[in-house]
Protein backbone atom coordinates (compact mmCIF):
# COMPACT_ATOMS: atom_id res chain seq x y z
CA UNK A 1 0.00 0.00 0.00
CA UNK A 2 0.82 3.67 -0.81
CA UNK A 3 1.31 4.94 3.00
CA UNK A 4 2.01 8.56 4.48
CA UNK A 5 3.59 7.70 8.11
CA UNK A 6 3.23 10.33 10.73
CA UNK A 7 5.20 10.10 13.92
CA UNK A 8 7.41 11.35 16.31
CA UNK A 9 8.72 10.05 19.63
CA UNK A 10 10.72 6.63 19.50
CA UNK A 11 7.50 4.96 20.35
CA UNK A 12 6.60 5.57 16.43
CA UNK A 13 10.21 4.22 15.22
CA UNK A 14 9.21 0.22 15.68
CA UNK A 15 5.70 0.97 14.05
CA UNK A 16 7.77 3.26 10.94
CA UNK A 17 10.32 0.42 10.67
CA UNK A 18 8.23 -2.31 10.55
CA UNK A 19 6.02 -1.04 7.86
CA UNK A 20 9.55 -0.72 5.87
CA UNK A 21 10.09 -4.53 6.51
CA UNK A 22 6.57 -5.29 5.51
CA UNK A 23 7.92 -3.43 1.56
CA UNK A 24 5.44 -0.81 2.12
CA UNK A 25 5.42 2.12 0.13
CA UNK A 26 6.54 4.96 2.39
CA UNK A 27 5.28 7.88 0.18
CA UNK A 28 5.81 10.89 3.00
CA UNK A 29 6.70 10.66 6.64
CA UNK A 30 5.23 13.39 8.64
CA UNK A 31 7.22 14.48 12.16
CA UNK A 32 7.38 17.54 14.27
CA UNK A 33 9.44 20.07 13.42
CA UNK A 34 13.10 20.16 14.62
CA UNK A 35 13.33 21.43 18.62
CA UNK A 36 16.32 22.79 20.85
CA UNK A 37 17.70 20.75 23.04
CA UNK A 38 20.30 20.25 25.63
CA UNK A 39 22.30 23.43 27.29
CA UNK A 40 23.23 24.81 23.65
CA UNK A 41 19.41 24.96 22.57
CA UNK A 42 20.85 23.03 19.04
CA UNK A 43 17.75 22.02 17.28
CA UNK A 44 17.31 18.00 16.97
CA UNK A 45 16.04 15.65 14.68
CA UNK A 46 13.19 13.46 16.63
CA UNK A 47 13.70 9.77 16.46
CA UNK A 48 11.64 9.24 13.39
CA UNK A 49 12.87 11.89 11.02
CA UNK A 50 16.59 9.71 11.91
CA UNK A 51 15.09 6.20 10.96
CA UNK A 52 13.51 8.04 7.87
CA UNK A 53 16.18 9.61 6.63
CA UNK A 54 18.47 6.68 6.86
CA UNK A 55 15.63 4.90 4.25
CA UNK A 56 15.94 7.93 2.19
CA UNK A 57 12.46 8.71 2.80
CA UNK A 58 10.09 11.84 2.46
CA UNK A 59 10.30 14.07 5.63
CA UNK A 60 7.59 16.81 6.32
CA UNK A 61 7.69 18.85 9.18
CA UNK A 62 4.84 21.65 9.27
CA UNK A 63 4.33 23.42 12.32
CA UNK A 64 0.56 22.58 11.39
CA UNK A 65 -1.54 20.44 9.36
CA UNK A 66 -4.18 23.34 8.86
CA UNK A 67 -2.58 25.56 5.98
CA UNK A 68 -3.92 24.96 2.61
CA UNK A 69 -0.30 24.56 1.19
CA UNK A 70 0.11 21.31 3.57
CA UNK A 71 -2.96 20.02 3.25
CA UNK A 72 -2.34 20.05 -0.84
CA UNK A 73 0.48 18.65 -0.35
CA UNK A 74 -0.07 15.58 1.22
CA UNK A 75 -2.90 15.07 -0.87
CA UNK A 76 -0.59 15.15 -3.80
CA UNK A 77 1.26 12.43 -1.91
CA UNK A 78 -2.08 9.95 -3.32
CA UNK A 79 -2.05 7.43 -0.39
CA UNK A 80 -4.42 4.48 0.31
CA UNK A 81 -3.52 5.43 3.91
CA UNK A 82 -1.92 7.52 6.52
CA UNK A 83 -0.49 5.60 9.64
CA UNK A 84 -0.26 7.60 12.73
CA UNK A 85 1.34 7.00 16.18
CA UNK A 86 2.09 9.34 18.72
CA UNK A 87 2.56 12.25 16.30
CA UNK A 88 1.78 14.93 18.24
CA UNK A 89 -0.69 16.92 16.27
CA UNK A 90 -5.35 16.24 15.95
CA UNK A 91 -5.91 16.11 12.39
CA UNK A 92 -8.58 17.78 10.91
CA UNK A 93 -11.64 16.47 9.01
CA UNK A 94 -9.90 17.43 5.64
CA UNK A 95 -6.65 15.81 6.33
CA UNK A 96 -8.75 12.72 7.66
CA UNK A 97 -10.80 12.47 4.34
CA UNK A 98 -7.51 12.92 2.46
CA UNK A 99 -5.94 8.75 1.93
CA UNK A 100 -8.53 6.61 0.07
CA UNK A 101 -8.81 4.45 3.33
CA UNK A 102 -8.69 7.41 5.94
CA UNK A 103 -6.17 7.39 8.73
CA UNK A 104 -5.58 4.21 11.22
CA UNK A 105 -4.00 5.16 14.88
CA UNK A 106 -1.97 3.11 16.73
CA UNK A 107 -2.71 3.79 20.32
CA UNK A 108 -1.33 2.64 23.50
CA UNK A 109 -3.98 1.19 25.65
CA UNK A 110 -7.62 -0.81 25.11
CA UNK A 111 -9.43 2.39 24.27
CA UNK A 112 -12.15 3.97 25.64
CA UNK A 113 -9.50 3.49 28.68
CA UNK A 114 -6.93 6.38 28.62
CA UNK A 115 -7.49 8.12 25.92
CA UNK A 116 -5.11 10.88 25.56
CA UNK A 117 -1.29 11.93 25.96
CA UNK A 118 -0.11 10.08 28.41
CA UNK A 119 -1.78 6.15 28.41
CA UNK A 120 1.41 3.88 29.74
CA UNK A 121 2.53 5.66 32.48
CA UNK A 122 -1.89 6.33 33.52
CA UNK A 123 -1.99 2.69 33.39
CA UNK A 124 0.81 2.18 35.85
CA UNK A 125 -0.16 4.71 38.23
CA UNK A 126 -3.94 3.54 38.61
CA UNK A 127 -2.52 -0.16 39.37
CA UNK A 128 -4.00 -1.81 35.96
CA UNK A 129 -3.51 -5.24 35.56
CA UNK A 130 -3.82 -5.16 31.92
CA UNK A 131 -3.14 -2.54 28.96
CA UNK A 132 -2.72 -3.18 25.06
CA UNK A 133 -2.58 -1.66 21.60
CA UNK A 134 -5.35 -0.63 19.52
CA UNK A 135 -5.54 0.15 15.78
CA UNK A 136 -8.40 2.98 15.60
CA UNK A 137 -9.85 3.80 12.70
CA UNK A 138 -9.56 7.86 13.56
CA UNK A 139 -11.94 10.45 13.24
CA UNK A 140 -11.99 14.50 14.49
CA UNK A 141 -12.13 13.46 18.68
CA UNK A 142 -9.51 12.64 20.71
CA UNK A 143 -9.38 9.12 20.51
CA UNK A 144 -12.64 8.02 20.05
CA UNK A 145 -12.96 6.63 16.91
CA UNK A 146 -13.93 3.04 16.04
CA UNK A 147 -11.38 0.15 16.96
CA UNK A 148 -10.28 -2.16 14.07
CA UNK A 149 -7.79 -4.41 16.05
CA UNK A 150 -6.68 -4.98 19.93
CA UNK A 151 -4.09 -6.53 20.89
CA UNK A 152 -3.89 -7.04 25.18
CA UNK A 153 -0.65 -6.21 27.28
CA UNK A 154 0.18 -7.31 30.89
CA UNK A 155 1.38 -5.09 33.31
CA UNK A 156 3.43 -6.85 35.84
CA UNK A 157 4.85 -5.09 39.21
CA UNK A 158 7.89 -4.55 38.30
CA UNK A 159 7.45 -2.52 34.60
CA UNK A 160 8.32 0.91 34.26
CA UNK A 161 6.93 3.15 31.87
CA UNK A 162 9.94 2.28 30.20
CA UNK A 163 9.30 -1.58 29.87
CA UNK A 164 6.01 -0.78 29.68
CA UNK A 165 7.14 1.20 26.38
CA UNK A 166 8.87 -0.65 24.76
CA UNK A 167 6.33 -3.90 24.86
CA UNK A 168 3.53 -2.03 23.44
CA UNK A 169 6.14 -0.65 20.36
CA UNK A 170 6.82 -4.07 19.58
CA UNK A 171 3.27 -4.79 19.82
CA UNK A 172 1.82 -1.76 18.23
CA UNK A 173 4.32 -2.95 15.21
CA UNK A 174 2.75 -6.29 14.81
CA UNK A 175 -0.29 -4.89 14.81
CA UNK A 176 -0.68 -2.28 12.12
CA UNK A 177 1.52 -5.12 9.84
CA UNK A 178 -1.70 -7.54 10.82
CA UNK A 179 -4.09 -4.59 10.48
CA UNK A 180 -3.27 -3.33 6.51
CA UNK A 181 -3.07 -7.26 5.89
CA UNK A 182 -6.62 -8.15 6.52
CA UNK A 183 -8.17 -4.37 6.48
CA UNK A 184 -11.16 -5.29 4.34
CA UNK A 185 -12.15 -7.75 6.59
CA UNK A 186 -11.66 -6.22 9.53
CA UNK A 187 -15.38 -4.65 11.05
CA UNK A 188 -15.04 -1.19 12.94
CA UNK A 189 -16.56 -1.37 16.40
CA UNK A 190 -17.63 1.80 18.39
CA UNK A 191 -16.13 2.83 21.44
CA UNK A 192 -17.83 2.34 24.78
CA UNK A 193 -18.18 5.98 25.86
CA UNK A 194 -19.16 4.68 29.77
CA UNK A 195 -15.92 3.33 29.88
CA UNK A 196 -13.91 6.30 28.90
CA UNK A 197 -11.04 7.62 30.92
CA UNK A 198 -8.25 10.02 30.15
CA UNK A 199 -4.68 10.04 30.35
CA UNK A 200 -3.30 13.87 30.65
CA UNK A 201 -0.10 14.95 29.97
CA UNK A 202 2.50 14.35 32.83
CA UNK A 203 3.94 17.67 34.66
CA UNK A 204 7.13 17.89 36.27
CA UNK A 205 5.24 18.65 39.48
CA UNK A 206 3.77 15.20 40.21
CA UNK A 207 6.90 13.50 40.32
CA UNK A 208 7.53 14.40 44.01
CA UNK A 209 7.00 11.73 46.48
CA UNK A 210 4.00 11.99 49.33
CA UNK A 211 5.60 9.40 51.78
CA UNK A 212 1.80 9.49 53.79
CA UNK A 213 0.54 7.61 50.90
CA UNK A 214 0.97 3.92 50.33
CA UNK A 215 3.95 1.89 49.83
CA UNK A 216 1.89 0.87 46.82
CA UNK A 217 0.99 3.84 45.40
CA UNK A 218 4.27 5.10 45.77
CA UNK A 219 5.69 1.69 43.81
CA UNK A 220 3.48 2.71 41.11
CA UNK A 221 4.41 6.35 40.77
CA UNK A 222 8.37 5.48 40.65
CA UNK A 223 7.45 2.73 38.23
CA UNK A 224 5.50 5.17 35.83
CA UNK A 225 7.98 8.19 36.18
CA UNK A 226 10.95 6.15 35.05
CA UNK A 227 12.59 6.90 33.10
CA UNK A 228 10.37 10.24 32.83
CA UNK A 229 10.08 12.92 34.75
CA UNK A 230 11.67 10.47 37.55
CA UNK A 231 10.22 10.52 41.07
CA UNK A 232 12.03 12.44 43.22
CA UNK A 233 12.33 14.01 46.87
CA UNK A 234 14.18 15.83 49.60
CA UNK A 235 16.70 14.03 51.31
CA UNK A 236 18.93 14.88 54.53
CA UNK A 237 21.65 12.24 55.37
CA UNK A 238 24.85 12.38 57.69
CA UNK A 239 26.86 14.73 55.13
CA UNK A 240 24.21 17.13 53.92
CA UNK A 241 20.84 18.76 55.52
CA UNK A 242 18.24 18.57 52.50
CA UNK A 243 18.88 17.67 48.82
CA UNK A 244 16.97 16.17 46.06
CA UNK A 245 16.86 12.68 45.60
CA UNK A 246 15.76 10.84 42.98
CA UNK A 247 14.48 7.77 42.78
CA UNK A 248 14.22 5.07 40.19
CA UNK A 249 13.41 2.04 41.61
CA UNK A 250 12.29 0.61 44.93
CA UNK A 251 10.43 -2.56 46.23
CA UNK A 252 7.90 -3.58 48.75
CA UNK A 253 8.48 -4.86 51.95
CA UNK A 254 6.13 -7.32 53.07
CA UNK A 255 5.72 -8.61 56.82
CA UNK A 256 8.61 -6.05 58.15
CA UNK A 257 7.59 -5.25 61.48
CA UNK A 258 10.47 -4.00 63.72
CA UNK A 259 11.08 -0.09 63.71
CA UNK A 260 7.96 0.28 61.43
CA UNK A 261 6.60 2.75 63.27
CA UNK A 262 8.43 5.85 62.42
CA UNK A 263 6.49 8.83 60.14
CA UNK A 264 5.95 8.71 56.71
CA UNK A 265 9.77 9.57 55.14
CA UNK A 266 11.75 7.74 58.45
CA UNK A 267 14.51 5.59 57.13
CA UNK A 268 15.05 2.27 58.71
CA UNK A 269 18.66 0.38 57.71
CA UNK A 270 17.91 -3.41 58.68
CA UNK A 271 21.66 -4.29 57.06
CA UNK A 272 24.46 -2.28 55.52
CA UNK A 273 23.67 -1.46 52.01
CA UNK A 274 20.01 -1.97 52.37
CA UNK A 275 17.66 1.25 53.40
CA UNK A 276 13.47 1.08 54.26
CA UNK A 277 11.62 3.88 54.60
CA UNK A 278 7.99 4.29 55.93
CA UNK A 279 5.06 5.21 54.30
CA UNK A 280 1.51 5.91 55.12
CA UNK A 281 0.80 2.56 54.66
CA UNK A 282 3.73 0.00 54.30
CA UNK A 283 7.72 -0.35 53.74
CA UNK A 284 9.48 0.41 50.08
CA UNK A 285 13.36 -0.90 50.15
CA UNK A 286 15.63 2.03 47.95
CA UNK A 287 17.16 0.28 44.93
CA UNK A 288 18.09 2.47 42.72
CA UNK A 289 18.92 6.27 43.49
CA UNK A 290 20.52 9.52 42.30
CA UNK A 291 21.54 12.88 43.67
CA UNK A 292 20.83 16.09 41.87
CA UNK A 293 23.82 16.48 39.16
CA UNK A 294 25.30 12.91 40.16
CA UNK A 295 24.83 9.82 38.61
CA UNK A 296 22.61 7.35 39.19
CA UNK A 297 23.66 4.41 42.03
CA UNK A 298 22.23 1.27 43.33
CA UNK A 299 21.48 1.45 47.27
CA UNK A 300 24.70 -0.43 48.31
CA UNK A 301 27.01 2.01 46.86
CA UNK A 302 25.22 5.16 47.73
CA UNK A 303 25.07 3.84 51.67
CA UNK A 304 28.73 3.36 51.50
CA UNK A 305 29.17 7.52 50.51
CA UNK A 306 25.81 8.62 52.47
CA UNK A 307 23.45 7.46 55.45
CA UNK A 308 20.15 8.66 54.85
CA UNK A 309 18.25 10.24 57.86
CA UNK A 310 14.79 11.51 56.81
CA UNK A 311 12.75 11.86 53.38
CA UNK A 312 10.46 14.32 53.23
Amino acid sequence: MKIVFAGTPEFSVGVLTALIDARHDIVGVYCQPDRPKGRGRIPTLCPVKVKALAHNLLVLQPESLKDESTQIELKNLNADIMVVVAYGQLLTKSILDTPKYGCLNIHASLLPRWRGAAPIQRAILAGDKTTGIGIMQMNEGLDTGDILLEKPCEITNTDTAQSLHDKLAILGADAIVEALKNLKDLSPTAQNKAGATYAKKLKKEEAWVDWTQSAVQISRQIRAFNPYPIAQTHASSDKFDTQVLRILSTSIIDNFRSKASKSPGGIIESTKGTCFVTTGDGLLSLETVQLAGKKALNIKDFSNAYQLTKLK
